[in-house]
């Protein structure tokens, strides 16, 4: 059988900013960027107009900027309030303990694409839009792509050496995995102001039904509000004022009063994971796991995903030892992260309000402060993880 020379070594489905930093880092790593494409489903217009608030770990910032894509435009975290409302217990984490400039940022999507997009033109890597994938065929010598252009309809094919997953979606959106849950609860987003905004704080509040995080971001917040359907539906019905004094009732006085709030949207909550790899394919960040927003992990544990296969597949010739070795390396923080994230989502979303395992999630936060090497440990976990 005559050899196959592949259209490209290496194709990556979904340019998103996983997708993007992904293939800089491998151009980095001494990939030639005429043999890295990247496939995405939405014109670069569309990406560009994506305004939803994206919360980034420092460690995601050294990757950004590993990759040529920082700086960003975004809102630094320079101190962040853990609590739970109405009971005992509260965790304060500062920059300035660990001598960083930030805990970490707060973006909008946009924002963070488009430094990216800027790096892979410089590079001369390219981004096919706006293209579907509607089938990928492994043969024992690469992988053979069917594509669908958006406009057109038209069919075309590619051969690649590897083909890598990064286009995710959300939990509503996702097949199920091995790994799944749904949690029962709802995220509300919006942009809200107060009249005593504390430059840099940001707030994670556990309430009864779920947590509820106030982002600094601009002349604001960025909200993320986790609660049971039944009850998104009724404050997404209600009116500003309505949804003001709702929000004022759930989080408190600590910024003041709840001035004003953007329009508000939704999507459902749940964990949707599988590592998988076949012995030319790979999936990652939320191709290969999706969270609750609990702990803000999604974006960057994606991120850590591909600073980590850049350097796997740098390293080792052959496609599968290196992909396999990829998801020997990226074990340990998966696991611990989704364990994480999933302990402290269901302790609201399966549990009644009040139970025991909430007033232990209470009783956790209050003596974190106190234990200063596991308050390190964690915060180490969510602004670095495993890479």
């Amino acid at each position: 059988m005559d050899q196959i020379i592949n259209d490209v070594d290496i194709a990556i489905c979904g340019a998103g900013p996983v997708g993007q930093a992904l293939a800089l880092l491998l151009h980095q790593q001494g990939f030639q960027a005429e043999r890295i494409v990247l496939f995405d489903g939405k014109t670069a217009e569309q990406a560009e107009q994506d305004a939803r608030s994206i919360a980034l770990s420092y460690g995601s910032r050294q990757i950004l900027e590993s990759a040529g894509a920082w700086p960003i435009t975004a809102t630094s975290i320079s101190e962040i309030h853990v609590s739970r409302r109405g009971h005992f217990g509260r965790s304060l984490m500062r920059a300035s303990d660990y001598d960083l400039p930030a805990l970490g940022y707060v973006a909008r999507y946009r924002d963070i694409i488009r430094p990216l997009q800027q790096a892979i033109k410089q590079s001369g890597i390219r981004i096919t839009r706006p293209h579907t994938i509607t089938a990928i065929d492994e043969m024992t010598d690469h992988v053979r792509l069917s594509l669908r252009q958006a406009d057109t309809q038209a069919i075309s094919h590619i051969s690649a050496g590897i083909v890598i997953q990064a286009e995710g979606g959300t939990f509503g959106d996702q097949q199920q995995r091995t790994q799944h849950h749904d949690y029962q609860q709802t995220a509300i987003i919006a942009h809200v102001n107060t009249d005593a905004q504390i430059a840099g704080r940001a707030f994670e509040r556990f309430t009864d039904q779920g947590p509820l995080a106030l982002l600094p971001q601009e002349d604001g917040y960025a909200l993320v509000w986790c609660v049971r359907p039944e009850q998104a539906s009724h404050l997404l019905a209600l009116d500003e004022a309505a949804f003001r004094q709702a929000l004022q009732q759930a989080f408190g006085n600590r910024l003041g009063n709840f001035i004003k709030t953007s329009a508000r949207l939704s999507y459902p909550l749940g964990l949707n994971a599988q590592a998988q790899a076949t012995a030319r394919t790979v999936a990652i960040g939320n191709a290969a796991q999706t969270l609750h927003p609990v702990a803000g992990q999604g974006l960057n544990l994606g991120l850590r995903d591909s600073i980590v296969l850049a350097r796997t597949l740098a390293a080792m010739t052959d496609p599968a030892a290196a992909l396999q070795a990829y998801l020997a390396e990226r074990q340990t923080d998966r696991k611990l992260t989704i364990r994480i994230t999933d302990s402290m989502a269901r302790a609201f979303a399966s549990s009644p309000d009040g139970s025991f395992n909430q007033a232990l999630l209470g009783l956790g936060l209050g003596t974190l402060d106190l234990i200063k090497p596991a308050k390190k440990m964690l915060a180490d976990q969510m602004m670095y993880g495993w890479r």
